[in-house]
């Protein structure tokens, strides 16, 4: 009976499914109700929520991811502020003490842990001393209180400044033309099939520090490239996602872009993981293919019991979600890749289109 009316239901749901949704275009508000009925983003809903609990609770706690995160990005802001043309006489008063307040717990729980400090803190270290540089004495109150603050940690952790501050460009030509690099890009295809042979760690290694150069929101970089080398986790992982049925058995390495939504104090936010981890992921894949390293993208729908499975496989917290799958090994040379013709020039920009 019970099973009877969930199928009752469902059809009711189908046929007035598609009137709803059109008054959910018009009138947006309406479509939070639909989703309270389309469970279709619970995931998400509940990834972002914990991840913003995750990051209020961490700055609170005094956590050195949260604070890690929120340094990373309130040092890219006074960049920002430190290279404007013309640069204000004082800027970042709005967020200036709680990037010092970061840099204080940062420094001390690092110190404490690793015993000296990352490059990304050195990194801060330097960005605010340039600040506290720029912006001298007498000029804000707000900003010569922190100053001592910033100096104080600065002297007892016998902390001196580098240079990693704003540089100027480097204008030297680049020994790469673009008939290159669009070599490379035709080079690189979607490869299926692989030669059963280890992928040096190494390799994978190169290809992630230059992916992780690709442009990020704030720098905070919110995401990690999980790879699986081990044959036996490959197998299991490689047979979840979908469209992979018939070849994932002869995949040398799995890799999962995992992003973590706890970088993130606003809902605002919740795309930038997968623009970030997106963009890092197309230079990887170049940096592969220059090796001679072949890989493939896989796709990652939102399907609640792959979402569970892939969880569970590799331990995902709440607020972590996958962005995207790959395949990667070197590649089969008796085994092909389909043409996949991409679309013309204008189908793909427009100039100043209204």
């Amino acid at each position: 009976m019970f099973t009877l009316l969930k199928k009752t239901i469902r059809r009711l749901l189908k046929l007035i499914a598609p009137p709803i949704m059109k008054l959910c275009v018009r009138w947006p508000f309406f479509s939070n109700l639909y989703y309270c009925i389309d469970r279709s983003f619970e995931r998400e809903h509940q990834s972002v929520l914990a991840g913003q609990i995750q990051y209020q609770n961490g700055i609170s706690d005094n956590t050195i991811e949260s604070h890690t995160y929120r340094l990373r990005r309130n040092t890219h802001r006074l960049e920002k502020g430190l290279i404007s043309k013309p640069r204000r006489p004082v800027f970042a008063l709005n967020y200036i003490a709680e990037t010092v307040d970061s840099f204080q717990n940062v420094v001390l729980l690092e110190t404490e842990n690793a015993g000296h400090l990352s490059n990304s803190t050195r990194w801060a270290l330097d960005v605010l001393s340039a600040y506290f540089q720029v912006i001298t004495s007498n000029q804000s109150e707000v900003v010569d209180r922190l100053r001592e603050k910033f100096n104080q940690t600065c002297e007892k952790h016998s902390l001196n400044a580098g240079n990693k501050t704003p540089i100027s460009r480097d204008q030297t030509a680049l020994p790469i033309s673009i008939e290159q690099l669009k070599l490379l890009a035709i080079r690189r295809r979607s490869v299926r099939w692989y030669l059963d042979k280890p992928v040096p760690r190494n390799a994978i290694d190169q290809a992630i520090e230059i992916a992780g150069l690709s442009p990020s929101a704030c720098n905070r970089q919110p995401f990690e490239f999980r790879i699986y080398d081990d044959p036996d986790l490959v197998r299991k992982l490689s047979s979840i996602p979908m469209g992979t049925s018939g070849f994932h058995h002869q995949f040398p390495v799995f890799v999962a872009i995992v992003g973590h939504l706890n970088a993130y104090p606003f809902a605002r936010d919740r795309h930038v993981i997968y623009i970030d981890a997106s963009l890092a992921a197309m230079a990887f894949q170049f940096a592969l293919e220059t090796q001679g390293i072949g890989s493939c993208s896989i796709n990652w729908p939102d399907i609640a019991a792959k979402e569970k499975m892939i969880a569970k496989a590799i331990n995902l917290t709440s607020d972590e979600r996958v962005v995207m799958c790959l395949s990667l090994g070197f590649p089969d040379t008796d085994g092909l890749i389909p043409y996949s013709q991409k679309k013309d020039l204008d189908g793909l920009r427009s100039y100043n289109r209204t």
